[in-house]
């Protein structure tokens, strides 16, 4: 029952303990967890407030980009705001071209398909925006890696914009008009976390402080808020403050596809959490794009329509369903060709001519959630193969396919998340190199999850009171988690499956002065039939609505019998 790790972080100093007392008990202990051990910094974190000054022209190049922007606007060239085809690529195109709308702009939206044209930039497209009539392009969480494509803008005379959060290519940056991205080498912009609709934003802002007449900047934020929560951004620093700031603003919405998405999902938006964006939003917003065509959730996000809106928030939550589907299938087909090559690998591969191309992500999550190992799943096509990766904090995967760029046709992402494709004639040299690097790196350590947690707690003391004291930490999520609690030697009172398949793990749990509290193990039903009478319990706490009652719920991360080493 017990394959996971337990860490618990060390009790608060003395000296942190005296200078954080004006805060709750549990709230100074996680306060010291995150790294805040003095009043006025842990105030600063606990109201969002950015750490550091925040001005858009401090990036490398946003003047130019404005000034070109200013130029097309005022002789009524046409713009193109050219996005990716995930959450934060459709924000993100979004948010520029509601912005350049207010100033009255002749712009619109290109997102590439992914069956037909791939990721970021393309000769083609950049050729048929040309023809349009086209005299800017803007991109917009991409372009960051498509030197080629940057000078084919420019041996066809079109003016390209390079906004993007991904890592360079070392100093071998595309020959754009404009480089606007703050982990390029040099750039003095302090928060290298923004996510790409976090930098739409920032170029929002710098065109809005140059005409403060015109209003609108506040009413994107929801748009941040959608973008960087769903691409996994860190929630700290200025994307803790946008976030924050935008979910107030989807609690409020005035945005027509928001009000439909949320009905679909069964979401109160009044309610909204960053986990509600992570769970529920974002996947119906990736769905478009990764089945069809991204352009249905840029539609929702913009159309006033509120007809429209329905149908565009109906189409997504089929696909949705639709995705999950192929998933479910998708995994259990990679997961046998990956094991049935080699199981004990450390580093799991799958490609398969009928994968599909939009959905490779997720199952490669989907490995890496259950072997603790990085994987790569990828769809083969008659001449390439399209690879999507994921990994483990000891194995950083971009830099992997750095080391293997001479094989490849191009690449790009994260430490965690990456993308390549590669020529079929050198895909077994590929996987054999990665395979190769994963086992220099991962041979010999102890490769299991660890799950990390704030303290150690008795049931008795949870209550609301806690509850309130943790919603100061919002927006959680990546960078920023929820606060977890480790409870050792409760009595399991009642146990049983619940959801389809009985996937979920239904408790009530009970202390030894009698504390007792309903718990809820997502995933854990499989545990149902081994469960010992005693438990050590590693969970979140929150708040569970049901026919009007409100009670104090546990959501199980992970339990073990009573008494076994963490």
């Amino acid at each position: 029952m017990h394959n996971k790790r337990w860490i618990i972080h060390p009790p608060i100093t003395p000296q942190a303990d005296e200078a954080l007392s004006k805060f709750p008990h549990i709230l100074k202990q996680i306060l010291f967890n995150r790294g805040y051990s003095a009043d006025t910094e842990a105030r600063a974190f606990l109201k969002a407030e950015p750490a550091a000054n925040t001005d858009p022209f401090q990036m490398i190049g946003m003047q130019t980009a404005v000034d070109r922007m200013r130029y097309a606007i005022e002789h009524g060239e046409p713009i193109a705001i050219y996005g990716d085809y995930d959450v934060d690529g459709v924000t993100a195109t979004a948010l520029l071209v509601q912005t350049l709308q207010a100033f009255g702009a002749d712009v619109r939206g290109y997102i590439p398909n992914r069956f037909d044209e791939g990721y970021g930039l393309n000769k083609d497209a950049l050729d048929s925006l040309k023809a349009d009539g086209v005299k800017l392009v803007i991109t917009v969480d991409c372009g960051i890696r498509s030197p080629d494509e940057a000078l084919h803008a420019r041996t066809i005379g079109l003016d390209l914009v390079i906004s993007d959060h991904h890592h360079p290519n070392g100093l071998n940056l595309p020959p754009a008009l404009a480089v606007i991205n703050p982990k390029q080498h040099g750039d003095p912009y302090p928060d290298k976390d923004l996510a790409g609709v976090g930098i739409a934003y920032k170029i929002a802002e710098a065109l809005f402080s140059l005409q403060p007449s015109t209003s609108g900047l506040d009413d994107l934020r929801d748009l941040v808020a959608l973008g960087t929560v769903a691409d996994l951004a860190p929630l700290i620093g200025e994307n803790r403050f946008l976030v924050r700031k935008g979910i107030k603003q989807i609690r409020e919405t005035k945005r027509q596809g928001l009000f439909s998405l949320a009905g679909v999902a069964q979401i109160k938006l009044d309610k909204i959490k960053a986990g509600d964006i992570g769970f529920m939003l974002g996947p119906r917003l990736n769905a478009s794009g990764r089945l069809e065509s991204a352009l249905a959730s840029f539609e929702l996000l913009t159309t006033t329509d509120f007809m429209r809106a329905g149908q565009l928030a109906q189409q997504l939550d089929v696909q949705n369903r639709q995705r999950q589907a192929i998933t479910k299938t998708m995994q259990a087909q990679a997961e046998a060709i990956a094991l049935g090559e080699d199981p004990d690998a450390y580093l799991f591969f799958a490609a398969h001519e009928d994968f599909n191309p939009g959905v490779v992500g997720l199952t490669a999550s989907r490995l890496t959630e259950v072997y603790y190992r990085p994987a790569i799943v990828a769809a083969k096509g008659p001449e390439e193969t399209r690879g999507s990766c994921r990994s483990i904090p000891e194995f950083h995967i971009t830099d992997a396919l750095d080391q293997c760029k001479d094989l490849l046709v191009r690449h790009g992402g994260h430490a965690a998340a990456a993308g390549f494709t590669v020529r079929n004639e050198n895909l077994p040299e590929l996987v054999a190199r990665l395979k190769n690097l994963a086992r220099e790196k991962l041979e010999g350590r102890d490769l299991r999850h660890t799950l990390t947690a704030d303290a150690e707690v008795a049931l008795e003391e949870l209550n609301f009171d806690v509850l309130k004291h943790l919603a100061y930490l919002e927006p959680t999520g990546y960078g920023n988690p929820e606060a977890v609690f480790v409870s050792r030697d409760v009595k399991i009172k009642s146990s049983r499956t619940v959801g389809a398949e009985g996937k979920h793990l239904k408790l009530t749990l009970e202390d030894s002065r009698g504390a007792a509290y309903d718990a809820i193990g997502f995933r854990l039903g499989n545990l149902q039939a081994s469960l010992p009478p005693r438990v050590d319990v590693l969970y979140t706490l929150e708040a569970n609505e049901w026919n009007g009652r409100t009670t104090l719920q546990l959501n199980l991360k992970d339990l073990k019998p009573a008494g076994i080493p963490d």
